[in-house]
């Protein structure tokens, strides 16, 4: 009977004493994406540093140095590559030869030479263009990151306040259980909830690396500006001056210059052909005129018009398709200006709701707390105010920094870069 009751007197010891070791253990996992913040990194040059690594830029490069060939032709003052021809004949009573030497030299098409120097503008154009176009997409995904980073930056630290939060509650439940004052049935619900958080903990800094890691890949560096964010602009529509609808619209302009250079060549290249004959005796032959002569001639193709139009009409067909492609590319740019917009409108409001929410959450907590020590309310109820506090305060947070990010998202609608 002796041992009985130090059993009993003795287990709520044993049970307390594991339960408060359990709850302390530390549960981390090793894989970390560290991050570094540099206060002289700007937004604008992070941009222009990731431009310079991202996958497009050899595409670029190759856009510029195409234009840069295309403006090189335009300025040459002949169509194409002289052809040089030489021919020797021999009379079959072997006392006769003549020598025909000659040079073909293509000449530019009434018109052509105009229209090959446009094009090498417009290719010059569209080429700059693009890299204005492809900087905003990267300023975009940049954007898109950083922000991505901050919101799960945000929830990573607020479930690092719930644990030392719900871990000091635990410790001072394990101490009155200790004293009697409490059943251990609370003690147990305590050890509950902060594993539960304990395992939130984890999955949110999970998060925050893959967030860390994706920015990382974007930007292919591990430094983040210290300030990012951003003024909201002033534009309140989708502008003509807008890079990707100005990138589209040079496609299309050089791709019309393209239709117009080839129907200027027409049946094919005018070429002047200039040449020499030698006509020389072997034994003083008198059918011989012992000369050289000169002569000029002028090559001019025509008609072919069943060879030339399938590849008028293959560029036409390339135009036609740019020209659908800038339409569908408005319609999606008015519709992201739209939901821009009606974010932010809708944020700008959740932002005032959820600051009066968390204002009254902690209110009702500090009041519930103190029902809770005087023994008017049990665990649960307590526990479960603390929860919706902890949520409204997090509410709160992300709506501040949602706010922030659909100004730099709206800014991205109407093709703002940083």
């Amino acid at each position: 009977m002796f041992l009985l009751n130090l059993y009993k007197r003795c287990l709520p010891v044993f049970v307390l004493s594991t339960s408060l070791g359990f709850a302390d253990a530390s549960h981390t996992v090793e894989h970390h994406d560290p991050i570094e913040i540099d206060s002289s990194l700007s937004l604008p040059k992070l941009v222009d540093l990731t431009m310079e690594k991202t996958p497009d830029a050899s595409w670029l490069t190759a856009l510029e140095q195409e234009a840069k060939t295309i403006a090189e032709r335009g300025q040459s003052w002949i169509a194409g590559a002289p052809l040089a021809g030489l021919r020797f004949q021999e009379a079959t009573s072997g006392t006769l030869h003549y020598l025909d030497a000659t040079i073909d030299i293509p000449l530019w098409n009434l018109g052509q030479r105009d229209a090959q120097q446009s094009l090498g503008l417009q290719a010059q154009a569209s080429a700059e263009t693009q890299a204005l176009a492809t900087k905003l997409r990267v300023a975009g995904l940049i954007r898109a990151a950083l922000w991505d980073m901050e919101l799960q930056k945000i929830r990573y630290e607020q479930v690092q306040t719930d644990v030392a939060t719900f871990a000091e509650l635990h410790k001072k439940i394990g101490k009155q259980v200790e004293l009697g004052d409490l059943p251990r049935a609370d003690l147990l619900l305590a050890q509950t909830e902060l594993l539960q958080k304990r395992s939130l903990l984890i999955q949110a800094e999970a998060e925050l690396m893959h967030a860390r890691k994706r920015y990382s890949s974007i930007t292919q560096t591990t430094k983040v500006p210290g300030n990012y964010q951003e003024n909201l602009a002033a534009l309140k529509e989708i502008s003509e001056h807008h890079p990707i609808l100005v990138a589209i619209n040079n496609q299309i302009d050089r791709k019309q210059g393209e239709l117009n250079a080839f129907k200027l060549v027409g049946s094919g290249q005018t070429n002047l052909a200039i040449g020499i004959n030698s006509d020389r005796p072997s034994d003083n032959d008198p059918r011989s005129n012992k000369t050289e002569s000169f002569n000029i001639g002028v090559v001019v193709p025509f008609g072919g018009s069943a060879h030339t139009n399938p590849q008028i009409a293959a560029i036409n067909v390339e135009l036609n398709r740019l020209i659908s492609e800038r339409e569908q590319l408005f319609r999606d740019l008015e519709q992201a200006h739209h939901e821009a917009e009606h974010n932010l409108e809708v944020n700008q409001a959740e932002l005032t709701i959820a600051n009066d929410l968390k204002q009254a959450a902690e209110e009702h907590l500090n009041m519930t707390q103190l029902s809770y020590s005087v023994g008017e309310i049990n665990l649960l109820d307590l526990l479960k105010i603390q929860t919706r506090t902890q949520q409204a305060i997090l509410n709160a947070k992300e709506r501040a920094v949602m706010l922030q990010r659909d100004q730099a998202f709206y800014n991205q609608a109407v093709g703002v870069l940083p």
